[in-house]
């Protein structure tokens, strides 16, 4: 029986192994923490959210090939994803209707850890914890795996899988070592960087709302190609601000830094220039405050008025044309002032990775090391909130590990 090591026991690399094992293959999974799966554990506010309930693959972010990267989103549908987990793993889902997701029907992320790993034991993989992988070389035509722990030793293997994930969430084991070691191999690096992560800011004003949450639609820009755009929650922290929408476009805002500070505008309500032109139009004795009141939180709107300049307290009768427009501006696409980031700490995930032109998207095999394959966050590309990057590690992991068990007919 041929053998198959993978390299991190996440989201990726136990899906890894457990096709690869199903594929008929000797398989040993190796973990750098005692128990894998952290980022599964604290995912969802501990609830997990497993996948999302409807599939929009054009909100993945790559600098690699689009092309390759449709064809590896396809290979797995999220239909037949649902079923794995639902039929196969055992875990039954439910949809959040109000956020597109997916989840456990226990709200428990530790269900799916757990229904994975043991899904992997049923499969024959042997599971080797606190077992950290330094280095990968091929001699002949096998790999040898040279890892440290409280026994230091080297493996042999016919085939090696990566899944040791990026540099996000430290806390959890995420090093980015898998990222230089398969870079000593050859392999190209798109340079990694904190995606899916709040943002800080230093408005004094802002800061004051520290807790108050809403809808809202931003759009980011930066020189160059960069832009992002993203509509749902928005959470003011004490610090700066957070909620899926920020963190879907805080990838551009971390790009940006080096070449210039993006621009991210607000839109603070669903309310266009028309639509607040005729909220904003004279009616009896009604103020300012009261009119945009009406659509924001209270506070927020308070805010908003007194950075446009405008006295709550005025009558729309007395809001002249000028102020009218200012505040229209304010309120459709007012700038949000950020200063900065919260980096890998806070990061969801990993921008950036090993460009996609160097795998087989079909098997995930490596273009550049026969015997080599790459999945999950080492990759380049992520998906937004939502279980999107989910999505990307079940299906890469999919591949991978049925991938490396057919390797050996070849």
């Amino acid at each position: 029986m041929k053998r198959v090591i993978v390299v991190g026991a996440g989201a990726a690399g136990t899906m890894a192994a457990i096709f690869a094992a199903e594929g008929g293959a000797d398989t040993t999974l190796l973990e750098r923490t005692r128990d894998g799966g952290r980022k599964i554990l604290i995912s969802g506010g501990g609830r997990c959210n497993i996948l999302p309930s409807q599939m929009d693959e054009s909100r993945f972010v790559t600098d690699s090939s689009p092309n390759t990267l449709r064809k590896i989103l396809r290979a797995w549908p999220l239909r037949e994803q649902i079923a794995f987990f639902e039929q196969d793993v055992g875990i039954p889902l439910k949809e959040e209707r109000e956020s597109a997701k997916l989840f456990p029907v226990s709200d428990r992320a530790r269900d799916v850890r757990d229904g994975l790993l043991e899904m992997a034991r049923r499969k024959g993989v042997h599971l080797q914890m606190e077992m950290a992988v330094t280095g990968l070389k091929r001699e002949g035509g096998s790999w040898i795996v040279t890892t440290q722990s409280a026994s230091p030793l080297s493996l042999t293997a016919d085939a090696v899988i990566v899944a040791s994930g990026g540099l996000s969430v430290p806390a959890t084991g995420s090093d980015g070592a898998g990222l230089t070691i398969v870079e000593s191999l050859g392999h190209t690096i798109t340079p990694p960087y904190a995606a899916l992560t709040p943002l800080l800011s230093r408005n004094k004003a802002f800061s004051t709302l520290a807790g108050v949450s809403l809808p809202v639609t931003l759009d980011a820009r930066a020189d160059g190609d960069l832009d992002a755009r993203a509509t749902g929650g928005f959470l003011f922290t004490h610090h700066g601000y957070s909620g899926p929408a920020v963190l879907d476009v805080s990838h551009v805002a971390v790009r940006s830094i080096e070449k210039g500070p993006a621009r991210i505008n607000v839109q603070w309500t669903t309310l266009g220039e028309a639509e607040w032109t005729a909220a904003l139009s004279p009616r009896g004795s009604r103020t300012v405050g009261a009119a945009v009141r009406a659509e924001l939180p209270t506070r927020v709107a308070d805010v908003l008025l007194d950075s446009a300049g405008i006295d709550p307290m005025l009558v729309l009768a007395n809001l002249s044309r000028r102020d009218r427009i200012r505040l229209i501006e304010t309120l459709v696409r007012g700038p949000l002032p950020w200063t900065g980031h919260e980096g890998y700490k806070k990061a969801e995930v990993t921008g950036g990775g090993v460009n996609l032109s160097e795998i087989d998207p079909k098997t995930m095999e490596s273009r550049r090391c026969k015997g080599l394959f790459l999945c999950g966050e080492i990759l380049d590309a992520f998906g937004p909130i939502g279980g999107y990057n989910f999505f990307w590690a079940w299906s890469t992991g999919r591949a991978a590990g049925k991938g490396a068990a057919a390797f050996f007919a070849r």
